[in-house]
């Protein structure tokens, strides 16, 4: 197993090692729109003009698709690629998505299977229709059945692990592992692998991830209910930033640690408020999406060998290497 990964992450290296630099202006933008601009780049590629497709499950306001967006806004200038973005939360919609998407005729599709019976039947259609279908971010279990050309992204259950053995090593005994929306594949796993190695009591806590001010209130009553509480373990930025707000109001000693990453939360890092993170590096996952079905169509080449996932964590960020994390972050990278 730990040869597995090592081999899927290896291979995320030699990619970004070998990709050319270059760049050109490409679209994006929210629920269907497009909007120009990226980072400054050396050149554009000299293949012609392709249009990507990227949809995800984000919701509205959530700041880690802004990393997502930006990592693949970068692949495709460099690519001469037209990028149009789209999200929704809802599975239904995230399909209808990638249905305009496919009678738009594009030349690749870019996508997310937090819930992957609702991409089954559209990912089918698109491979039919001739368009090759990458996954990043949600669905590493369902990409292979799916039908999909190649997957980016972490093994959340590994990182649920990783995230409990470093729990156990700071001496946690009692998480409550804060869950912003049910029936999430990716997030599921996060805490699946959590209770699987961590030594101490842990239990999930569903919120809703669209009401920050009911996730506030929930963190807090949860805590005031059970002193015993030390550990509170969330899987997005936003909700450790909200979660620390909550062990005050509920004036608890819980400590707060959390997947993923923003600026905002590196400095919280720095300033001891919250423990650690894990940091799948999304602006990596956006880009290598793009620039993969770039390298299909232009190369016919494909990441992992078609049968292995391209990992893009798990990395922890600690008050050890905040420093060095930050600068990055400044830059909207990590």
């Amino acid at each position: 197993m730990r040869r597995h990964h090592r081999t899927a992450a290896l291979a995320a290296t030699v990619l970004a090692g070998t990709l050319l630099a270059a760049g050109c202006s490409s679209s994006s933008g929210g629920k269907e729109s497009e909007e120009g601009g990226a980072e400054a780049a050396a050149g554009k590629a000299s293949t012609p003009k392709m249009t990507v497709a990227m949809i995800t499950h984000a919701a509205p306001g959530d700041t880690f698709w802004d990393l997502i967006r930006k990592g693949a806004q970068a692949a495709a200038d460099k690519d001469n690629v037209k990028l149009v973005y789209s999200s929704s939360p809802n599975a239904a919609d995230q399909a209808n998505l990638v249905q305009n998407a496919i009678d738009q005729k594009v030349d690749g599709i870019a996508l997310t299977a937090a819930k992957p019976d609702a991409m089954k039947d559209v990912v089918a259609k698109a491979k039919t229709a001739g368009i090759p279908v990458v996954g990043f971010n949600s669905g590493l279990d369902d990409w292979k059945e799916l039908g999909m050309l190649e997957y980016f992204g972490q093994d959340e259950n590994i990182a649920g692990q990783a995230f409990g053995e470093r729990l156990n090593e700071i001496g946690a005994k009692n998480a409550v592992c804060v869950v912003q929306e049910q029936g999430h594949v990716a997030l599921e796993a996060r805490c699946a692998g959590l209770k699987k190695a961590f030594e101490g009591k842990t239990e999930n806590l569903y919120v809703n991830g669209a009401d920050m001010p009911s996730v506030k209130s929930t963190i807090t009553a949860k805590l005031k209910q059970d002193s015993s509480i030390d550990e509170v373990v969330t899987l997005g930025a936003p909700f450790a930033l909200t979660a620390v707000s909550s062990v005050a109001d509920a004036g608890s000693k819980a400590k707060v640690a959390t997947f993923d990453l923003n600026k905002d939360l590196v400095n919280a890092v720095k300033e001891g408020n919250v423990q650690f993170a894990v940091d799948q590096q999304p602006y990596l996952q956006g880009y290598l999406a793009v620039d993969g079905l770039w390298l299909y169509k232009n190369n016919g080449n494909f990441s992992g060998g078609g049968a292995e996932p391209v990992l893009t964590g798990p990395a922890f960020v600690t008050e050890e290497n905040v420093d060095a994390i930050a600068k990055f972050a400044e830059k909207g990278t990590r």
